[in-house]
């Protein structure tokens, strides 16, 4: 069947009690068990560990990217954590995307590197300054693409040869994308990591992440660190989240359409000095961008003239748009990142991955396209 079809049937069977045709929430912590020697016969005993609700999101995650299996975590950065903590061990290295999420980097860099494990962020759209980070002790990849917030895009394809080669996983953060338009695992990635909170949700709504793996073998890594960390997705989460699924592909479409829009009028404006979108021609990798995806997502981003006093004006004085941290929703953001999403992340290290100072990130949302070009074209007339 059809992605279309999949998203709004996968991972859902009838209540067999009531015929409810929606995942009941299975709000419960604890699960009796017939008798002793048929314990873990329905599957369940602790919430921690597993939940129907919950299951019903991983098996809809799993059949959407044609997987093996799913994970579903509280966060997206729990997701991130617990992918980390599943391949990498005292004394292993890590190569990540140079551009990647500030909580991932913070993660990296203020946590996990106290454990002993050393990690080398890299430019991913360099497969040569990739391979040439590889170490013998180099047991995970991480990659973001497009990356948050510049968009940069790597070869998913190139990064996965050169960990198969050093027998090492390939985790690509797909939450920009999703596997609507972009599908990793089916490029050579063993894993597809994401926050359910932006589009899979796509209502502000709720927090949430999932791993959705090639093997079981990786995937039951990543879950027993799951039940091990207490760190699953709630069952109130996984029901919400299971709805948004279901219009994710309409969203998407519309939300991308107005994204290209704005990115092609923003582009023509003589008060902005560039815009970064992956669907222009002008994009430095558009060419990657079209080829391993088959959408370039609602996500861009541009600075405007004057630099980092006149991105604050523009955001302090713009309608429709909300200055908030979230991306994905069906509302249309926008984020200073240099202060919010990626305060976490070093000045110096900012500058050198292109994170500048005036860079404004914009989450499209579903609004008019018209107000949104109409609201842009206000505030920059105050700049």
């Amino acid at each position: 069947m059809g992605f279309k079809t999949r998203q709004i049937h996968a991972g859902v069977t009838p209540d067999p009690l009531t015929g409810s045709i929606l995942t009941p929430i299975y709000q419960t912590t604890t699960y009796v068990q017939d008798s002793v020697d048929e314990y873990l016969a329905k599957g369940y005993s602790y919430s921690r560990s597993g939940n129907p609700t919950v299951r019903a999101l991983e098996l809809k995650m799993t059949d959407l990217e044609d997987a093996t299996d799913s994970i579903c975590f509280g966060t997206g950065i729990a997701a991130v954590q617990g992918v980390m903590l599943a391949f990498l061990n005292a004394g292993d290295h890590a190569i990540i995307s140079d551009v990647a999420y500030g909580g991932t980097y913070r993660l990296c860099t203020k946590i996990l590197s106290r454990f002993g494990v050393e990690f080398t962020f890299v430019d991913g759209s360099n497969l040569e300054a990739v391979a040439a980070a590889l170490k013998d002790n180099t047991t995970l990849f991480l990659t973001e693409t497009p990356a948050n917030p510049t968009m940069k895009c790597t070869d998913i394809a190139g990064v996965s040869k050169i960990a198969q080669k050093a027998g090492a996983v390939h985790a690509v953060d797909n939450t920009f994308l999703t596997p609507y338009f972009q599908r990793p695992l089916e490029l050579g990635a063993d894993i597809s990591i994401y926050s359910t909170t932006k589009y899979m949700d796509g209502h502000n709504a709720t927090i949430g992440g999932a791993a959705v793996c090639a093997t079981q073998e990786h995937a039951d890594a990543v879950r027993f660190i799951q039940g091990s960390t207490g760190s699953i997705m709630s069952p109130q989460v996984a029901w919400l989240t299971s709805q948004g699924c279901k219009t994710m592909s309409l969203r998407l479409d519309a939300q991308s359409a107005n994204a290209m829009a704005i990115a092609e009028y923003l582009e023509g404006h003589d008060k902005v000095e560039q815009v970064s979108y992956p669907g222009l021609k002008s994009f430095p990798q558009y060419e990657l961008a079209s080829s391993q995806a088959t959408g370039y997502g609602a996500m861009l981003w541009f600075e405007v003239k004057g630099g980092l006093t006149a991105g604050k004006k523009l955001m302090d004085n713009i309608d429709v748009f909300s200055l908030a941290e979230n991306l994905g929703s069906v509302e249309s953001l926008i984020t200073h990142p240099v202060t919010m999403t990626h305060a976490a992340v070093e000045e110096a290290e900012r500058i050198r991955v292109g994170i500048i100072d005036g860079l404004v990130r914009v989450s499209v949302g579903l609004e008019d396209v018209e107000d949104l070009i109409e609201a842009l074209d206000k505030a920059l007339a105050q700049v």
